[in-house]
């Protein structure tokens, strides 16, 4: 991380070049998910860049962006504007997406994880 927390202007640009890289059921679902890129709090370690960029959301779970570790995460949320579980994935957009049309499809992510969607 360059010590500046990822700007709204970059996020949509990761956001515009995952689009491009999307397989078709990537897309379908992509459309779906998505929400404007709004600033989700996660403690402690979303504090010193005011929150992580959120990029989507589903059920109680979203995807969003860690700047720390420069990539695309998914966690649980209870509350609406914060993030439940901090995750240092460094993935692109569209693997994440595959995650979740994973899970639903098979029960379980690309990692064989099956609390994806459902953490409760």
């Amino acid at each position: 991380m360059s010590g500046l927390p990822i700007s709204e202007e970059k996020i949509l640009d990761s956001i515009n070049k995952a689009y491009d890289r999307m397989s078709i059921a990537q897309r379908k679902l992509w459309e779906v998910i998505k929400v404007s890129p709004q600033k989700w709090q996660q403690e402690p370690y979303g504090d010193e860049g005011e929150g992580f960029w959120v990029v989507a959301i589903f059920g109680n779970s979203v995807i969003w962006f860690n700047d720390i570790e420069e990539g695309y995460n998914t966690s649980s949320y209870s509350i609406f504007g914060t993030i439940n579980e901090y995750r240092c994935n460094q993935d692109e957009l569209e693997w994440q997406i595959q995650n979740v049309i994973n899970q639903i499809k098979d029960g379980y992510d690309s990692a064989g994880y099956s609390d994806l969607v459902n953490s409760n």
